[in-house]
């Protein structure tokens, strides 16, 4: 599994490269996930390389680009994986090894109703990805639409790291992230506060 896990970073390493600079990213279609919102870390997604990975697995291919900010510039530190919701945990397991990282979807989300969108943007937000509303009934009570699960499987790599733990790190995606829930590949049908 480690072997497996060190090939996906070693074709992903040099793939990356070019997009150190953020403007070679913005010129080959990643877009920035919530530009204008304060973040630890920005994804860069390219909606693409979503597509393909239903399909199929390649680490030159990211969904996303992990980058923070600094100033006006943006520094790279990883990229991210997307696998479909219906993908099983040995499917999920054939494109990173489950035994080196977790593999997780954002579930029980609360859609803010229209015309509310900015609340789920507050700290201690009741609507969205960080939001406190996780049951069905809770959010269509406050007029929301209630989400199962957003965006699908997704993993976060940072490759320029130099442990397999730092490599694969969960913590590091999660620290800016009170309150929002996770489903782990590796812990079938388990919630996860953070």
């Amino acid at each position: 599994d480690s072997a497996k896990a060190q090939q996906v970073v070693e074709q992903a390493r040099p793939a990356l490269e070019k997009y150190r600079d953020y403007k070679v990213a913005l010129d080959e279609g990643f877009r920035i996930f919530l530009p204008n919102v304060p973040q630890k870390m920005y994804h860069f997604t390219n909606y693409q390389n979503a597509i393909g990975e239903a399909f199929r697995f390649d680490p030159a291919k990211p969904t996303s680009l992990l980058y923070e900010k600094n100033g006006d510039d943006y520094k790279l530190i990883g990229a991210m994986y997307t696998a479909p919701v219906r993908f099983s945990e040995q499917q999920l397991n054939e494109r990173i090894p489950l035994s080196m990282t977790q593999w997780h979807q954002h579930v029980n989300m609360c859609k803010p109703p229209k015309g509310r969108e900015i609340e789920a943007l507050r700290k201690d937000a009741r609507f969205g990805l960080n939001g406190s509303i996780s049951t069905e009934a809770a959010c269509e009570a406050e007029g929301g639409t209630f989400m199962p699960h957003v965006f699908g499987w997704m993993v976060h790599m940072y490759p320029w790291e130099k442990t397999p733990d730092e490599i694969w790190s969960v913590e590091r995606q999660l620290k800016d992230k009170p309150g929002s829930e996770h489903e782990h590949g590796d812990m079938p049908g388990m919630d996860h506060k953070h």
